[in-house]
């Protein structure tokens, strides 16, 4: 819908685009499902959680349980928002649909919240059936727009084996797979002088698609 909107407003304007983990998986999901008929001319997707099954089993282990506690609080205080906000403005509905969710209490794991808020407002089945049909790395053999894929091997929510084979994907697809980078930093230098690689290795990549594809 973003994408459609921007490109009917602004139609002689060439568009690329970036996402970041869960906006990564999305990014390549939708990539993939356009294939060819995405008005987007390049892309980067950055520590994407490709398999969203193994994702969710990944940060449930070691010292990934942290942050798993603490994005767990965060989501269960979202929806608790959400049902106030619901209740002031009178939306009854939107509050009915949440009332009908299981109970908040006792959620351990982004199992426990995908299978009862995530699925059940979206129209899965299960947290199964909800990983399995929006997981990324489904979708990525059709990606058909120049694409690059930033990863690093000590992605503390990510299993090494649930990144795709390079020699798997097509040939206009790059990943750029690193030693190091933890989820979404890839931060060099000192504290004092940090350089920040993204900041720079992303516009510079896109940049280049664009004034090849212009060449062209």
């Amino acid at each position: 819908m973003v994408v459609n909107q921007l490109t009917s407003r602004y139609p002689t304007t060439t568009f690329t685009t970036v996402g970041y983990s869960l906006g990564g998986n999305v990014l390549l999901k939708y990539l993939g499902e356009e294939g060819s008929n995405t008005p987007l001319r390049a892309a980067v997707a950055v520590s994407v959680p490709f398999r969203l099954d193994h994702c969710a089993d990944r940060i449930s282990k070691g010292f990934s349980k942290i942050y798993q506690t603490r994005f767990l609080g965060d989501l269960r205080r979202y929806v608790e928002r959400k049902q106030r906000a619901f209740v002031r403005q009178g939306r009854c509905e939107e509050l009915a649909r949440l009332a009908a969710l299981e109970t908040l209490e006792g959620m351990k794991t982004f199992w426990d919240f995908d299978g009862r808020v995530t699925a059940p407002l979206h129209g899965f089945e299960s947290a199964d059936d909800y990983y399995r049909r929006c997981s990324s790395a489904y979708f990525v053999e059709h990606l058909r727009i120049p694409t690059l894929i930033v990863h690093a091997q000590d992605d503390p929510f990510i299993f090494p084996h649930s990144v795709p084979n390079a020699e798997t994907l097509p040939s206009h697809v790059t990943l750029e797979l690193h030693a190091s980078g933890g989820h979404v930093g890839f931060i060099a230098g000192s504290p004092w002088r940090p350089r920040y690689y993204l900041e720079h290795r992303l516009p510079d990549w896109l940049q280049s698609q664009v004034s090849s594809e212009s060449s062209g």
